[in-house]
């Protein structure tokens, strides 16, 4: 017998999921996928929405995050932070090579020369790595953020990475979010309140004005808006089988 996921079944539990409330995805997740199933934090505000939901509902669910060295001090704090408050640990998921070998590599700084290899070599090959073991994983993206994940789906077939991807807040918006985070008291970056609603590495996240696109800050006067994390195959394939042996 197999545990595996059929194509129709990634698009009908995306159409049944697509109006229920975060919490019944990952439940769903958990039961259908554990152990092989992880949540991938940038501990961003929606990021705290999901970390929150796992610890609240007790859910098989590990939690990891991309160290790529060059993180703010107060992304750093914010980790112990929810570490501490929900009794989890948030595993750290680390480059190949260090700054110092990046740099003998590639140059100092390259984060400013090419901040697409610098995010490949630091975010986006970890992050391979990390979900190469696994049959889905969660994600805090949401619709509205950029126009790249305008088109997300709360469950679905992700052809980069070969897995299923979930994204319980796709449909949330901005005001949501904030209202979930004061309700329950979760836990946020300290620089949310400097000016920051996206907060990615320190070299390349700078505050934005009042007017500016959320997103202005990151990757400031360069054409890169993304990562890479999320990049999409428009009309990609889902796959005929999801399948693994049961008990590996």
């Amino acid at each position: 017998m197999a545990i595996g996921l059929e194509a129709n079944e990634i698009a009908d539990s995306a159409r049944r999921l697509e109006a229920r409330p975060p919490a019944e995805t990952l439940a769903w997740a958990a039961e259908r996928f554990a152990p092989r199933v992880a949540f991938a934090t940038g501990f961003g505000a929606e990021g705290c929405v999901i970390v929150d939901l796992i610890a609240r509902h007790r859910l098989a669910i590990e939690v990891f995050t991309l160290d790529t060295s060059v993180l703010f001090p107060e992304t750093y704090a914010l980790w112990r932070r929810l570490e501490e408050r929900y009794g989890l640990t948030i595993r750290a998921v680390r480059p190949a090579i260090t700054l110092n070998e990046q740099a003998a590599q590639h140059g100092d700084s390259l984060w400013q020369r090419d901040p697409d290899r610098c995010c490949a070599l630091r975010k986006l090959e970890p992050l391979r790595q990390a979900l190469s073991g696994l049959d889905a994983w969660v994600t805090a993206i949401r619709r509205e953020q950029t126009p790249a994940r305008a088109s997300a789906r709360v469950v679905e077939w992700d052809e980069r990475f070969g897995l299923v991807k979930l994204n319980p807040l796709a449909s949330w918006t901005h005001d949501e979010v904030w209202g979930y985070l004061t309700a329950q008291h979760v836990p946020v970056n300290a620089l949310h309140a400097r000016g920051y609603p996206s907060i990615g590495c320190e070299p390349c996240t700078s505050p934005v004005v009042p007017g500016e696109d959320p997103r202005a800050g990151r990757w400031r006067g360069a054409r890169k808006t993304e990562c890479g994390l999320h990049s999409r195959t428009e009309g990609q394939a889902l796959p005929l089988r999801l399948a693994r042996p049961e008990g590996a």
